[in-house]
């Protein structure tokens, strides 16, 4: 019991400071003394100050006084007559000492409260760079965990406390969300949920400090802008900063509000980020629905044309017109085949189930396949193929290279007039194996260079060729995939130039040719 008093009492005197001024107004009256009286009774009195004014400065105003009092006891019982005796001669003296400390006392106050001043004036720059720090982490802040773990660590570093952050859960529940470290479980339990849902609930704060639930050790600020509440920051005060002052309320208020900013700011991002998703799915699907359905009306319309009226004139048509509605019926139906097979490949490649079977595969049969799928709607263009000797061989997935090379292929016979010429280059520059599609049609306009291989982008110089934009785009997407990269310009005479550049990785290239002899 003793030991706890003794100890509260040097906690709230901190004895250090009056045992070092009794030490040191003994040793200022031993130097006076061995000094002979070589002052007179009224500068001893004024160099028995020095002591008042440095306990002032270093150690407050209780120290200050203790000072003051124990100089005008040493003066009175060495320096005033009769000497080493607490009485005086002359009673004008005890006038003197009233003065002494009066001045003592003025004179303390006044650098007490410079000091004050002064710890206030660095207390407050400590706060200013504190919010200057949380506002300028906050701006660079994209996710809203790092957000709170910035926040409470900060909270933390400044009030030497614990702290949490609650902030409603998916389903609107409040829930501890953030908490600093070292928390030691501030924050959990009932009580406090209980105390922090009150706080969201009205938007005003409470706990310790407060006109609120004032027992309660944390002091709760609830997190809104003028607009809202999101949630709600608790710090407990009983570690480290003591009583809340109206310096710390104000600097625990400005946390908060900085902090339910910065929630406001990434809240509204996400909502923003939100529409524009949404409306961009839905310009999507109208225009894939738009694409669709005008891609398909014209080969449908078609083939039903056709099919009726082979049906409904058996009689009236001769074998050569029979062979020619049944070739119309095979085009519609490869042409729809096409459409269907670019919109399965985009939807492969927007859902990362687009899976790479990479054998080796040879540019002149890879080409050969190509000539064969286009050989039907290429009409008098003439396509020739340019191949070196030996064809080089390269790694990829041949099935989609070849839906590559055929929807480049087929968009020149679209883009170009019949009896124009289309070249297929291909030749292997150092680690690449390039392709080159050049046709002498309407070309690519300046200002669609960079957007050909956007989804649903129709260039401006497509005219009234149909089409869903999607072609050039699944392109880009399969020859991304293999690390490839693909180009569209516009050729230096007339027309336009598709250029394909694959990986060679030629490293391990078996002899094929081999092969396929010892195999014949």
């Amino acid at each position: 019991m003793h030991r706890t008093l003794l100890a509260a009492f040097k906690q709230k005197f901190m004895l250090k400071p009056y045992i070092l001024i009794t030490l040191g107004i003994a040793a200022l009256t031993a130097i006076l003394n061995a000094l002979g009286f070589a002052f007179d009774a009224v500068n001893v009195a004024l160099i028995y100050l020095f002591p008042v004014l440095f306990s002032a400065v270093y150690w407050g105003l209780r120290p200050s006084f203790y000072a003051a009092a124990a100089g005008v006891l040493a003066f009175d019982y060495f320096f005033v007559p009769p000497f080493l005796s607490f009485t005086v001669e002359d009673l004008r003296y005890v006038l003197s000492f009233g003065v002494y400390l009066a001045v003592a006392a003025l004179t303390a106050t006044l650098a007490a409260r410079l000091k004050q001043q002064l710890h206030l004036a660095e207390r407050r720059e400590a706060h200013t760079a504190a919010l200057y720090t949380l506002s300028r982490q906050m701006t660079a802040i994209g996710d809203i965990q790092v957000l709170l773990g910035n926040v409470v660590s900060q909270v933390a570093e400044t009030t030497l406390s614990p702290v949490a952050v609650y902030l409603p859960d998916a389903a609107g529940e409040l829930a501890l969300t953030a908490r600093s470290a070292g928390n030691d479980g501030f924050g959990e339990g009932e009580a406090a949920m209980a105390v922090a849902r009150w706080v969201h609930r009205r938007s005003r704060p409470a706990g310790r400090g407060t006109g609120e639930l004032r027992e309660f050790p944390g002091l709760f600020v609830p997190l809104y802008t003028e607009e809202r509440i999101y949630g709600v920051l608790a710090i407990r005060l009983e570690q480290g900063g003591g009583e809340l002052t109206a310096d710390s309320r104000r600097l625990l208020e400005a946390f908060a509000g900085l902090a339910a900013s910065a929630i406001a700011r990434l809240k509204l991002s996400e909502e923003a980020k939100l529409a524009q998703l949404t409306a961009e799915s839905e310009r999507l699907r109208t225009a894939i629905l738009d694409s669709v359905s005008h891609e398909l009306r014209t080969p449908l319309a078609t083939i039903i044309g056709s099919a009726t009226g082979l049906i409904d004139g058996d009689g009236m048509f001769t074998p050569a017109d029979r062979i020619e509605l049944l070739v119309t019926i095979r085009d519609g139906a490869l042409r729809m085949n096409r459409l269907v097979t670019n919109l399965l490949g985009m939807v492969k490649l927007e859902s990362g189930m687009l899976q790479l079977r990479r054998n080796w595969c040879d540019a002149g049969d890879m080409l050969g396949v190509v000539l064969a799928q286009v050989e039907d709607f290429r009409q008098q263009r003439h396509i020739q193929v340019k191949l070196p000797d030996p064809v080089p061989y390269f790694r990829g997935d041949e099935l989609l290279l070849e839906q590559v090379l055929i929807n480049v292929v087929s968009n020149a016979i679209k883009y170009s007039p019949d009896g124009s010429k289309i070249v297929i280059e291909v030749w292997q520059e150092g680690p690449w194996i390039r392709f080159s599609v050049t046709d002498e049609g309407v070309g690519i306009a300046p200002a669609d260079i960079d957007r050909v291989f956007d989804k649903f982008y129709r260039g401006r110089t497509t005219g009234g060729v149909t089409g869903t934009g999607l072609g050039l785009a699944i392109c880009k997407g399969i020859v991304e995939a293999h690390g490839g990269t693909i180009a569209a310009e516009a050729h230096r005479t007339k027309g336009a130039e598709i250029r394909i550049s694959l990986p060679a990785e030629t490293a391990d290239l078996p002899n094929l040719q081999e092969e396929e002899e010892e195999t014949l």
